[in-house]
C-alpha cells in the first residue's frame, strides 16, 4: 500500500500583518526551506482575509488526507501543495479576493500543469506570462523517471491548461479582470500515476480508496464555497460537476452547480473546438457577460 498523502505540508507566511496561518521549521522536506515547513495555526488576530481562509481550508484538507493509502494501479502520488507551495500561495494571495461570484472547479492536478506550477490548469506560459506568478518549485520525495518536476522550466505543453487559460486570457487581457469575479480550484490536490507514468484521475482509483479520498475533498469543497461566498460553481468536466452537486446539496448550500466541457485532449469533442463550446456554455450561464463587463 502506498501512503501518498501522509507527508508534511507547507503553510503560509508567519507575518501577523498578513494574517496568514503560521508554521514552524521543525520538519523540512527535500526541496523545502524554513519558510515552507509544516504547521497550521491562526494568526494572533484570529481573523483572516479570504485568501488566508482559503489556504487554511486547503491545509486542513491536507491534514485529513495524510492517513489515506493507495494501491495499484497507483504507484506514485504527487502533492503540488507540498513541493510547489510557494507558487500556489502566490497564486492564491494574488488572485483570491472577496467578491468572487463564480468558482471553476477542476478535478485534480495534471503532470504538466498544476503538477509543475501549483496552479490549477497551470500551463507554464499562462502562469508566467499572464498571471505573472514566479518562484522556485521543489520536488516530490519520490518521482517517476518519466514525470520529473522541473517547475517553471517545464517545456511540455499542458493542453487542458493552455485551452482553459488561453480562452480567458483572450476575454480578459488583464488577469485581475477575470479574477475580480471568478476563481479556479481543484477538488482534489493530489496527482496519481501508474508505474508506467500514466496519469490517473480519481475515478480510476479503487472504489474504496476513491470514496475515502473524495469524501474528504467534498467536505473541503463545501468549506471553500462558504469561504468564497460564490453563488455559482462550474465543474470543468462531468465528474467535477457531479461531485460538486452532490457535496453542496448534502450541506444545503445555496450555490448553484453547473458544468462545462473539460478541455482535455482525451476528450474527442474538446479537440474539435473546445473554445467555441465553452464560450457558448458560459454565455448561457451569464458568465461571459460578467467577464466582458469586467473587461470594459
Amino acid at each position: 500500500m502506498l501512503n501518498g498523502a501522509g507527508l508534511d505540508r507547507s503553510a503560509v507566511s508567519t507575518d501577523p500583518e498578513e494574517q496568514q496561518p503560521q508554521r514552524d521549521s521543525s520538519t523540512l522536506l527535500p526541496g523545502e526551506d524554513a519558510c515552507v515547513a509544516a504547521g497550521l495555526a491562526r494568526s494572533p488576530g484570529g481573523g483572516g482575509s479570504v485568501s488566508w481562509l482559503f489556504l487554511q481550508a486547503e491545509l486542513e484538507l491536507d491534514l485529513h488526507l495524510r492517513g489515506l493509502s493507495f494501491s495499484e494501479p497507483v504507484r506514485f502520488v504527487y502533492n503540488p501543495l507540498q513541493y510547489a507551495w510557494n507558487l500556489h500561495r502566490s497564486f492564491v494571495e494574488t488572485y483570491c479576493k472577496a467578491g468572487v461570484r463564480v468558482l471553476f472547479l477542476g478535478m485534480n492536478p495534471g503532470p504538466f500543469g498544476m503538477g509543475q506550477t501549483g496552479v490549477p490548469f497551470g500551463e507554464v506560459k499562462s502562469v508566467v506570462e499572464w498571471m505573472q506568478i514566479s518562484g522556485e518549485v521543489g520536488r516530490p520525495p519520490e518521482e517517476h523517471p518519466k514525470r520529473r518536476v522541473v517547475g517553471l522550466q517545464c517545456t511540455q505543453s499542458e493542453v487542458s491548461g493552455a485551452r482553459f487559460w488561453g480562452f480567458f486570457r483572450k476575454l480578459c487581457h488583464d488577469p485581475h479582470l477575470f479574477f475580480r469575479h471568478c476563481f479556479v480550484h481543484n477538488l482534489c490536490p493530489l496527482m496519481f500515476m501508474a508505474s508506467s507514468g500514466k496519469n490517473l484521475t480519481p475515478p480510476e482509483l479503487k472504489r474504496a480508496e476513491r470514496e475515502a479520498l473524495l469524501a474528504q475533498c467534498d467536505a473541503a469543497l463545501c468549506r471553500v464555497v462558504r469561504v468564497l461566498g460564490v453563488s455559482l460553481v462550474i465543474g470543468v468536466g462531468r465528474v467535477a460537476e457531479h461531485r460538486a452537486r452532490k457535496a453542496l446539496s448534502t450541506v444545503g448550500s445555496s450555490a448553484r452547480v453547473e458544468g462545462i466541457m473539460h478541455p482535455s485532449p482525451r476528450n474527442p469533442a474538446a479537440n474539435k473546438g473546445w473554445e467555441a463550446v465553452a464560450r457558448g456554455r458560459l454565455e448561457e450561464l451569464g458568465v461571459l457577460s460578467l467577464l466582458m463587463e469586467a473587461e470594459r
